[in-house]
């Protein structure tokens, strides 16, 4: 794949259903709608108050400040201007993580805000190695934020799994992947690799993802975001990856003007056509500089394409965002109706890893009766 390929693909006839459908106002407050998120960062989607908690605890001293709004304001990396800026923050996050109790309470506190805005079906990902310089072994890791999952899902409708993640900079992903399999009958349901992406790709951790394919896991790889579209191809055609992880530079292999997608590379219509799931994050890539801003943002030229798209927070604390909020903006900048939202949320449903009953079951019980019932006169 190149990204000089020939675009040969004419696409500018083919619109989608969703493209000719009529645009509606959401005639339903957001919150309210069911939701999915399938790229949701445990470690990038903490409560402050919960941060200045457990510093509190452990005594750990590091945070720039002590006061809970300027903390907030100081994790929302709005104007990071990069990945690597973006990623800074999750070294206190990471440090206040580091025991069973706090790692559990993290856990049940992300669902319990994900359930309250509305989301039944999630996937949570972290990298369990960032949660072992206590002394906890990955395992215990992995063990206590099923704990926090379970116990925050117990009562409510919503289905949540853990994607295991290894730092694509680091040397233990083999292992990372080993103890994702061992984990497989406490909620670990897929295989990510996360991290800075230019300078380390993903080919790397070949091991890594042939355990993880082995043992059945869901495997989704970070690719198109902070690198261009060749490190989804290595993730794909040399990883095996069945999802991207943001994915949202497939656009460099368009015609993309700005608004509209109209010739596809040959790779880029495979990403199409074979329906890869793009767990894309629209604030978050403009706080990292994937795009300078939202009306250059190809989210919307992608799924009117006919692109598997989904709409993803990527880290709530450090973007500021919600689930809710994410619809919303999705919404209003690419001129989405409820439909559109449904069957966006239907898609991400049907690409995720977990129990297939259960997302079934949401999908034909849950999520489609409240979109249909949200579109009634």
């Amino acid at each position: 794949m190149s990204q000089d390929s020939d675009r040969s693909t004419d696409i500018s006839t083919q619109d989608t259903a969703a493209a000719e459908s009529d645009r509606t106002s959401i005639p339903v407050s957001m919150v309210d709608l069911p939701k999915a998120v399938l790229h949701e960062h445990l470690d990038g989607g903490l409560r402050p108050e919960t941060v200045l908690d457990l510093a509190d605890q452990i005594g750990y001293s590091e945070l720039p400040t002590y006061d809970l709004d300027d903390l907030r304001d100081w994790f929302h990396q709005g104007g990071s201007g990069s990945l690597e800026r973006y990623l800074e923050p999750f070294a206190h996050t990471v440090a206040v993580m580091q025991t069973e109790e706090a790692i559990s309470r993290v856990a049940y506190e992300s669902v319990e805000d994900l359930a309250n805005d509305g989301v039944v079906y999630a996937e949570i990902r972290f990298a369990p190695s960032l949660n072992t310089a206590g002394g906890l072994p990955r395992d215990a890791v992995l063990e206590a934020a099923h704990d926090g999952f379970e116990r925050a899902s117990r009562n409510r409708d919503i289905v949540v799994g853990t994607i295991v993640s290894a730092m694509r900079q680091d040397s233990d992903s083999a292992e990372v992947a080993e103890a994702a399999a061992r984990c497989m009958t406490s909620g670990a349901i897929g295989f990510d690799l996360a991290g800075p992406e230019r300078g380390f790709p993903a080919d790397d951790h070949n091991v890594a993802c042939r355990i993880a394919r082995e043992a059945g896991l869901g495997l989704t790889i970070h690719g198109g975001e902070g690198d261009g579209a060749h490190s989804m191809w290595r993730a794909i055609a040399l990883c095996g990856a069945r999802r991207i992880g943001h994915g949202v530079h497939i656009a460099d292999e368009t015609d993309f003007d700005g608004s509209a997608i109209t010739t596809l590379s040959p790779f880029a219509r495979s990403v199409r056509d074979h329906r890869i799931p793009l767990e894309v994050a629209i604030s978050s890539n403009l706080h990292t500089a994937s795009y300078p801003t939202l009306d250059a943002h190809p989210f919307g030229a992608l799924y009117r394409s006919g692109f598997n798209v989904s709409v993803n927070t990527d880290n709530r604390l450090m973007s500021g965002v919600t689930v809710s909020g994410e619809y919303q903006v999705a919404a209003a900048a690419f001129d989405l109706n409820v439909a559109d939202l449904q069957t966006i949320t239907v898609d991400a449903i049907e690409a995720g890893f977990g129990d297939y009953s259960e997302r079934r079951r949401l999908i034909d019980s849950v999520v489609v009766p409240a979109y249909q019932a949200a579109t009634r006169p």
